[in-house]
């Protein structure tokens, strides 16, 4: 019984001895990889930030354009209903 004992534990032991290697070999290469990952995306960051600016300098210049063509609009439109409003006048 104390055989079947000691072999039962030197199997568990077996068994926690490759999982503390894996366990080891994980963090070895884990904190590389993590590493690589984190400069990666400080440099994404910094990108993104850019694009970021960009995207708010189109959006202004989007905005500015758009109450000029909206301005430009009304004024065709009156434009519009004024010589609409001549060519009714020398017709009748």
């Amino acid at each position: 019984m104390l055989q079947m004992m000691q072999k039962k534990v030197e199997e568990e032991g077996e068994k926690e001895k490759e999982l503390y290697e894996k366990f080891m070999c994980y963090c070895k290469k884990g904190s590389g990889d993590l590493d690589a990952s984190i400069s990666g995306a400080g440099a994404k960051i910094t990108s993104l930030g850019s694009e970021i600016e960009a995207a708010e300098q189109k959006k202004a210049q989007d905005e500015a354009d758009l109450k000029q063509h909206s301005a430009d609009r009304e004024a065709a439109i009156k434009a519009m209903a004024e010589a609409t409003a001549i060519r009714e006048k020398e017709a009748a």
